[in-house]
């Protein structure tokens, strides 16, 4: 199982940007899948998580600036900032919960994306 993260950039606060993430490998069901993040200095934070049955998390830092967004079909995951803010400046990852069989579950990390915010 592999995660490809893309859509990281440097963008004007206030600007907006779309990541991506791709899902390619063998898997039985996808649990979670979303992004977290980690700023210079700082620990790993969750940004934003879907869950399966639709249940959506998101930091209270991002919540009604951030849209994540799911294409089960195509195995990918999206994150739209919109009024980014300087302080969203850090490496993206992207997270899955898989399901590998019935009784085995892992966790697994893209590579992470950077975005940084210019003020």
């Amino acid at each position: 199982v592999q995660l490809q993260a893309s859509g990281g950039g440097l963008v004007q606060a206030g600007g907006s940007l779309r990541l991506s993430c791709a899902l390619s490998g063998r898997i039985f069901a996808i649990n979670v899948m979303g992004w977290y993040r980690q700023a210079p200095g700082k620990q790993r934070e969750l940004v934003a998580v879907s869950r399966s049955g639709g249940l959506i998390n998101y930091a209270d830092s991002v919540k009604g600036r951030f849209t994540i967004s799911r294409d089960n079909a195509k195995n990918m995951v999206y994150l739209q900032m919109n009024s980014l803010k300087p302080e969203d400046t850090a490496v993206y990852y992207c997270y899955a919960d898989i399901q590998e069989n019935w009784e085995t579950k892992n966790d697994y990390w893209g590579q992470g994306t950077l975005v940084t915010v210019s003020s």
